[in-house]
């Protein structure tokens, strides 16, 4: 009898929804740090990308595809920065939770205010991104919107958890106000910089930064002799305050005009993790506006 009793237990433990986890799978590094923030051990999460890894020439593999099968909610940066590969995981995964239009479909910029949009976008410009500017996980604003829209998702799917979620939510958004009386501290307002890539609008939107010019010609497309030359001789008029660059691309171009310049590089994480002292997207916040200062 005892030994009946306790297998009934062990069955019932394995079932119980308090050990049970949502199946999270995140594209990005900084989307599965927030979906950790938020889903804490109610939630697994599996992230596609490694932290320095360029997001704009990555391809399908196998495992994310296997991955894609096997989530509840698929998580993503949109505006097509995942353009070249996730058409084809959401196709292959074969799984109809994760498909658009479905709850387990979850695309973290139908919470952002995107800025560059282009309605007439052609190949003449560059390789933009037609729907906007898809790098705003600089932006401390647009980052608290997308956990609330994270923390909702996550209680309509696991409704006995939706309370939790809501909480660990609140939590986090009370660490960056706190965090957000230090980065305006800094007093960045003003500051003036060369980026190579248009990585860091937001970032320049929400913290009153100018970024007066590119390495990049265009989005995408690498810098000539002749147009380098013409960058620096402008740099040297106007002194920015120094060269933005993250560590998966552009240092090598970046270093080049900063010896020709006399202006420093700054190199921040391209991406939670990135770095050490990156493990989440508020210490990742930390480590870029005090390498600004």
């Amino acid at each position: 009898m005892r030994r009946i009793f306790l297998s009934l237990i062990l069955i019932l433990l394995s079932v119980s929804p308090a050990f049970a986890s949502l199946k999270i799978v995140a594209t990005l590094p900084w989307i599965g740090s927030l979906a950790k923030e938020i889903g804490k051990d109610r939630v697994s999460v599996t992230t596609l990308l490694k932290p320095n890894q360029d997001p704009h020439t990555v391809e399908a593999k196998p495992s994310m595809m296997v991955a894609g099968r096997r989530a509840d909610i698929f998580m993503y940066n949109g505006l097509d920065l995942e353009i070249g590969y996730l058409p084809l995981i959401l196709e292959s995964a074969k799984n109809p939770a994760i498909m658009p239009g479905k709850p387990g479909n979850f695309d973290c910029s139908r919470f952002v205010k995107v800025i560059e949009k282009h309605t007439h976008a052609n190949r003449s410009m560059g390789d933009i991104h037609h729907l906007g500017n898809p790098h705003y996980h600089y932006s401390p604003a647009n980052i608290l919107k997308v956990s609330e829209g994270m923390s909702a998702a996550l209680a309509e799917m696991d409704p006995a958890n939706a309370s939790y979620y809501k909480a660990n939510q609140k939590a986090f958004a009370a660490r960056v106000a706190e965090r957000e009386k230090n980065w305006k501290s800094l007093n960045l307002t003003g500051k003036r910089f060369i980026a190579y890539h248009k990585m860091f609008e937001y970032l320049a939107v929400d913290f009153d930064l100018r970024i007066g010019g590119y390495i990049e010609p265009k989005p995408g497309i690498p810098p000539s002799a002749a147009y380098l030359e013409s960058l620096v001789a402008r740099m040297k008029v106007v002194k920015p305050d120094g060269i933005l660059v993250t560590g998966n691309s552009g240092k090598k171009e970046a270093e080049a005009v900063s010896r020709a310049s006399g202006v420093k590089v700054v190199y921040l994480p391209a991406d939670v993790g990135a770095e050490p002292g990156t493990g989440d997207w508020i210490s990742f916040m930390d480590t870029v506006l005090n390498r600004l200062k």
